[in-house]
């Protein structure tokens, strides 16, 4: 089976972010990407975890793409204005898929 080179892209923001870094990403032209919620971690300020809490807003989430290298700069530079103000963290990584007309 035929695979075809592609880049995901992680975005890890604070949840009281995530729309706003969803409608930037899809103002920029972004149509599919997924949202996970993250339980927990440790990072520069130390560990921490979501147990315990109320609400969804001091909460991290990660918002996952897939996208064809050519349209990698579009959706850096719109996550890039939401996460460079904020707490967040943006990865890239090669991947490959099997149906390249999805993204």
């Amino acid at each position: 089976m035929k695979t075809h080179k592609a880049k995901r892209v992680v975005i890890t923001i604070e949840a009281i972010m995530q729309k706003r870094l969803t409608d930037a990403l899809e103002s920029a032209g972004v149509t599919g990407y997924s949202i996970l919620d993250v339980i927990g971690g440790s990072g520069r300020s130390g560990p921490w975890t979501s147990e315990g809490q109320i609400s969804r807003a001091s909460g991290m989430v990660q918002v996952i793409c897939i996208i064809r290298e050519e349209r990698l700069d579009t959706l850096i530079d719109a996550a890039f204005d939401v996460v460079d103000k904020h707490i967040g963290v943006v990865t890239i990584t090669d991947v490959e898929v099997l149906r390249a007309e999805r993204f």
